[in-house]
């Protein structure tokens, strides 16, 4: 499962050791946490000699490029706040913008006419993983991002689930140049590795999970004709595109792939790189399979950037939030646009409503009813297909597809009509905020974490799925809604930090029946949840992650401890 022979030496455990470069005898400053409880296969087989110079060498060159781009997300933050700002499209990129002729290299066929990709899959769910492959659907999202907790465990045995996929290692799944295309999305760059430390600093997240994945399976998927895809998240910037870039110049020739091998899909999740997507897509020309557009990160990101100013007060999203806004409407027709005229492929979002057990049922085709009509303005803006989360989905919206497009891609639809002002992508809905849309916000907030604090990425509630999407929108709109005492439709009662901590009592009886809660560990588990929701939403400045935020929590990271605690004593048990 891996590219080339070991060239390092070292101690049989890679744990908290250092090791050597055989050909230069440079010590390796590679750090390594132990297996944890019931990987030891796994770990050994992703973690080998060559593997870890790789990753080391990965690090050792793109490690400071990654902590420039924290400083420039930082500094363009200051500037907005200071100034009072508002984005725009750049004159100093605008000859990029301005030029008809450059386009990205054409994608490949598998990824030509791929309509329907399952979304939200964490590769970690062996069982989900392996009815996903089995299913009709033309591509998965492996996701080691939103719908993902990214404990060690969930990587190793995530990645490790991607090799033997790669390698036709599962029973009764196609092989991989016959099953659903993998688009492999690592972590963010927001992200850190804490089980890692190169040079004695712990790894960035995106550089630890495209490491292993390339080291272990890009070879054999270049070979299948199968990838290596990539799904690139919360891209900010064109710089942030050409980093990605080098990244991948750099992975291929030290593996031996030719050039423009790899593509990638920026999703676009945050206000700022709207206004760069030509520049995005010129930066990854080599190497672009398209941009995708979504909804609940990207109306998050104008909390981040613009949520103290009262002026981009964020309504309930439950009732005044969706792709028929004006300004996610603009932005759907820009991306579509942009795309088209470059040659690259436009993806829309994830339906995450989950259809009901009985097909004849007025709940039934209540849900699919909805998702047609919001999945069918997706089609006809001209993206070139979408995510489902419940593998019940795709069918249907395959047909709709079918039925609309042919079946074909919409790249010959440039959207010549499209019009986009800076103003329209930064015009705030109307309407206000209701208690309904308050409390459905505290209950995803207070689950998500719960989830974390269990090990997991993504749950169900209220008949749909939930990830770190929504609950970046949710903590948002709630510390929003504090910050700007907003006044509820219901009553005209103001939003404040009292009422949000009534609520959230109120909240929690519901949420214990959600949990099903029937452990101590599990009720103190649930309002450990609570207090570090209230704690999020509270603060003076907003946290601009809460993944992050959770990601560097002791809270966080001591339940991982508890958890494989757990673990351990199960296995002892059955021993």
């Amino acid at each position: 499962m891996e590219h080339g022979a070991g060239r390092i030496k070292m101690g049989e455990i890679p744990s908290l050791d250092f090791v050597f470069d055989v050909v230069t005898e440079v010590p390796v400053r590679l750090e390594l946490s132990p297996s944890p409880q019931g990987l030891d296969e796994e770990y050994g087989t992703l973690f080998t000699p060559a593997s870890l110079l790789f990753l080391h060498q990965l690090v050792s060159e793109f490690d400071n490029e990654v902590d420039q781009v924290s400083r420039l997300r930082v500094s363009r933050k200051a500037h907005l706040d200071t100034s009072g700002d508002l984005p725009g499209f750049s004159q100093a990129t605008s000859h990029i913008r301005d030029d008809p002729a450059w386009k990205v290299l054409p994608v490949p066929p598998r990824l030509q006419r791929r309509h329907v990709d399952v979304g939200d899959m964490a590769p970690c769910d062996t069982r989900r993983l392996i009815q996903a492959l089995q299913s009709p659907a033309q591509g998965l999202q492996i996701d080691f991002d939103d719908g993902n907790c990214p404990t060690f465990y969930n990587q190793i045995k995530g990645i490790n689930n991607v090799c033997k996929v790669v390698y036709n290692q599962f029973p009764n799944v196609p092989a991989i140049s016959q099953a659903p295309v993998l688009m492999l999305r690592p972590r963010a760059w927001n992200m850190v590795e804490h089980n890692m430390l190169v040079n004695g600093k712990e790894v960035p997240g995106p550089l630890f999970d495209f490491g292993l994945l390339m080291f272990h399976c890009g070879k054999a998927l270049y070979n299948s004709k199968s990838g290596p895809f990539f799904y690139l998240s919360k891209v900010e910037s064109f710089m942030e595109a050409r980093l990605w870039n080098n990244i991948f110049l750099w992975a291929q020739q030290q593996l031996g792939l030719p050039r423009g091998s790899i593509k990638a899909t920026v999703l676009i999740e945050n206000v700022l790189a709207t206004f760069e997507m030509n520049e995005i897509l010129y930066e990854l020309r080599e190497h672009s399979a398209g941009l995708n557009c979504g909804i609940w990160d990207y109306s998050a990101s104008f909390v981040n950037k613009f949520g103290h100013r009262e002026a981009f007060l964020l309504p309930d999203r439950s009732k005044y939030v969706n792709m028929e806004k004006r300004f996610l409407r603009s932005y759907m027709d820009l991306l579509v646009q942009t795309c088209h005229r470059r040659g690259a492929l436009a993806t829309g979002g994830m339906a995450a409503p989950l259809l009901p057990p009985v097909r004849d049922s007025h709940a039934y085709q209540t849900v699919l009813a909805n998702v047609t009509r919001l999945k069918l303005l997706e089609i006809r803006a001209g993206v070139d297909g979408f995510m489902v989360y419940d593998l019940n989905l795709i069918e249907p919206m395959q047909k709709l597809f079918q039925q609309h497009t042919g079946g074909d891609n919409q790249l010959h639809r440039v959207r010549d009509d499209v019009a986009v002002t800076p103003e329209d992508l930064v015009c705030m809905p109307a309407g206000g905020v209701t208690l309904h849309g308050l409390k459905y916000n505290i209950g995803v907030g207070i689950l998500f974490i719960h989830a974390w604090l269990s090990g997991n990425g993504h749950f169900f509630y209220r008949g749909q799925v939930e990830d770190s999407a929504t609950a970046e929108i949710s903590r948002s709109q709630v510390w929003q809604w504090i910050r700007h005492q907003a006044q509820l439709e219901d009553n005209k009662r103001v939003v404040t930090r009292a009422m949000v901590v009534h609520l959230t009592q109120e909240v929690m009886k519901e949420l214990r029946e959600v949990t099903a809660c029937q452990t101590v560990r599990a009720e103190e588990s649930l309002q450990t949840a609570a207090e570090m929701f209230l704690e999020v939403v509270l603060k003076r400045n907003f946290p601009e992650f809460l993944t992050t935020y959770l990601n560097l929590d002791h809270t966080f990271l001591s339940s991982q401890a508890m958890w494989e605690n757990v673990a351990r004593g199960a296995l002892a048990s059955k021993l």
